[in-house]
């Protein structure tokens, strides 16, 4: 099968959409696949993998991004001979996607990622929220009606689409983790080397340092156990915008000697470090299927999160870790306390949740999206014996 993937962008941007994308294509390519990545710009970038394919575009500020309104000559040729698109990013993307599925009949999967909505709330807080709302419903429900396969990571992430007026079917099938590096780690530094002692109990966040990642929230809760639990630590995996702030935040608490910033670690590094943790823990609630939170519980460790879609889904309260009901401090803290005094649920709550952590196997999810591209490709064949769809390709075969 010719897969073709199709991303706003890619590598060198680091996000759990472009980690899936790579993990997913290596494990479809292993399994006798050919896989093809669309995306924009940083066409200098020397990709470590094959058949990566950038189109010209303009670079969004300092964003990673880049804004193209159509693919190269190359990239249209090469669409044209996929058996089947998948979608990762709705707007860009998903516009050329349905250009292309029009003209040659293709299928169209599409995965929502993201939690827009909330996204929109953080990075433009000048547009009212009713507006960005009305604006996304009637967007996202007129591109889903025409793609073949609407796929949300998560149950709760259904319920979010179907909230914004998604009315077609919408598929479960959980982005893949490769667990098996995490089962296992070495730890990669000793406590030591980062001022932790033996004895102390190590909560880990991983994951990308914006402003939708509630950080703060998660830094004020730690305070407040801090003043509680005299030997709990706090290490935050990763970097991004708000690292400064951050560590501000952390100096103005006077937690300098508690809290631990890696910055930005290789990720082949990532289980090496989370194998020093005790818990993990996260106050984010725009995670559509957290796939940090999934390596964590691989590697045996309970999470603390906020009940809401994608962390809700994955963790079971009080048997895989603890779930605030609601953003309250108060509540959030009481559970962080718990975590770190109660050693005996936490260790039962980390060997649950690397149980758990087989529902995401890449090598199971990798199944599951095969079993969904077959089932649009089905779908689409009435379209790709048309009249309309013979032309193309005939066109198409002249170099057009």
């Amino acid at each position: 099968m010719r897969i073709g993937m199709m991303a706003d962008v890619y590598k060198p941007h680091i996000s759990g959409i472009t980690n899936y994308i790579s993990l997913n294509k290596s494990y479809l390519e292993s399994a006798g696949h050919q896989v093809y990545v669309f995306t924009f710009g940083d066409e200098d970038y020397q990709d470590d993998e094959t058949n990566i394919v950038r189109s010209p575009g303009l670079p969004l500020l300092d964003t990673g991004y880049y804004i193209g309104l159509r693919y190269s000559k190359e990239a249209r040729k090469l669409v044209s001979s996929m058996d089947v698109m998948h979608v990762h990013h709705p707007f860009l993307s998903g516009s050329l996607a349905l250009r292309y599925r029009i003209s040659r009949g293709l299928p169209i999967v599409f995965t929502n990622h993201t939690r827009y909505d909330l996204y929109a709330q953080v990075y433009l807080p000048g547009i009212p929220d009713v507006i960005g709302e009305t604006a996304l419903q009637a967007y996202m429900q007129t591109f889903c009606r025409s793609c073949d396969v609407v796929v949300a990571p998560s149950p709760g992430m259904r319920q979010v689409m179907q909230r914004f007026g998604v009315d077609v079917p919408i598929q479960v099938a959980p982005n893949g983790v490769d667990l098996k590096p995490f089962q296992t780690p070495e730890p990669t530094i000793d406590r030591a080397a980062i001022g932790f002692g033996p004895d102390d109990v190590i909560l880990v966040y991983a994951g990308r340092l914006g402003p939708e990642k509630n950080l703060p929230f998660l830094l004020r809760s730690f305070a407040g156990t801090a003043q509680a639990c005299e030997q709990v630590k706090l290490l935050i995996i990763g970097d991004g915008p708000e690292r400064d702030n951050l560590e501000d935040r952390v100096r103005h608490m006077s937690c300098e000697n508690r809290v631990h910033f890696t910055g930005m670690i290789p990720y082949a590094e990532v289980p090496g470090y989370l194998a020093l943790a005790d818990a993990f823990v996260t106050a984010s609630i725009t995670e559509v299927h957290p796939l940090s939170v999934i390596e964590g519980m691989a590697a045996g460790l309970p999470v603390l999160g906020i009940q809401s879609p994608g962390v809700g889904d994955t963790i079971r309260d009080g048997e895989t870790g603890l779930l605030s009901p609601n953003e309250d401090m108060a509540a959030f803290t009481a559970r962080m306390v718990r975590l770190v005094l109660d050693h005996e649920s936490r260790r039962r709550m980390g060997v649950n949740a690397r149980l758990a952590s087989a529902e995401y196997a890449i090598e199971r999810t990798t199944q599951l999206i095969l079993d969904v591209y077959q089932q649009a490709i089905a779908g689409a064949v009435s379209r790709k014996r048309g009249f309309r769809a013979r032309l193309t390709r005939w066109w198409d075969s002249l170099g057009r």
